[in-house]
């Protein structure tokens, strides 16, 4: 097994707690405190805090904080609108090359969706290997990169966008069935067919979400110019 170094251990450990909503947006910490929870230096902590920032979840203060990177409906539709562009044609691709065998494996992981034993945390890292397993035949290094940035991005405002239609996400099978029928449309072969299937995806849970986050007090509409340069990657 690969070792992790203690800043990669941090970086999970915080994008972990921001995408759970453990550390509400906009919520303002200081590298203290992290470093004490975690029981390491404050090295690795601003370490973290670097990568976090690059992938928007996080915005640098002045001093020895940093707060956790606000809400807008319109970033989500930024990150349904590059999913978008990206993901049903990576599908196309992947469902004339993905092997029976893996078809075979995603639909036994589709039919545990909905397992009642699972903890919140291993449904959604199950549905992003579900989905990064489906275009990987078909995706470069670079693609998956992206991608794994933008599902980080989106599930803060799934996990609270859904939470409000589902009150317990382990237990859904409207998920199992949903992800059953993509994996069978990938055995026809057909390229149009997936790539509509998997837009319609996209789609659906984009307006789920905005429906059960347009009146959340967490979630903005739109970016002040403040905080749209703020948002600037570190370095840029």
């Amino acid at each position: 097994m690969e070792a992790r170094s203690v800043p990669d251990l941090v970086t999970e450990e915080l994008r972990r707690s921001i995408v759970s909503g453990d550390l509400a947006p906009g919520e303002t910490f200081s590298l203290r405190k992290i470093a004490a929870m975690l029981d390491v230096s404050f090295i690795p902590v601003r370490e973290a805090l670097r990568n976090l920032e690059a992938e928007g979840l996080v915005i640098t203060e002045p001093g020895r904080s940093a707060r956790v990177a606000p809400l807008y409906l319109e970033d989500l539709q930024g990150i349904y609108r590059l999913r978008r562009g990206l993901e049903p044609e990576l599908a196309a691709r992947s469902c004339a090359v993905i092997a029976d065998a893996e078809l075979d494996r995603l639909q036994a992981v589709a039919a545990g969706f909905g397992d009642p034993h699972h903890t919140i945390q291993t449904v959604y890292d199950t549905h992003h290997d579900f989905h990064a397993a489906l275009l990987a035949p078909a995706a470069t290094a670079w693609d998956l990169r992206v991608l794994h940035s933008l599902w980080r991005a989106a599930e803060r405002y799934i996990r609270i966008g859904f939470s409000k239609t589902e009150p317990d996400p382990r237990v859904n099978p409207e998920r199992r069935h949903v992800h059953e029928t993509i994996v069978d449309v990938f055995r026809r072969r057909d390229p149009g067919a997936v790539a509509a299937a998997v837009l319609d995806h996209l789609n659906r849970n984009e307006r789920t979400a905005l429906r059960a986050l347009s009146d959340d007090p967490y979630v903005g509409e739109r970016r002040e110019a403040s905080d749209v340069r703020e948002a600037r990657p570190a370095g840029r």
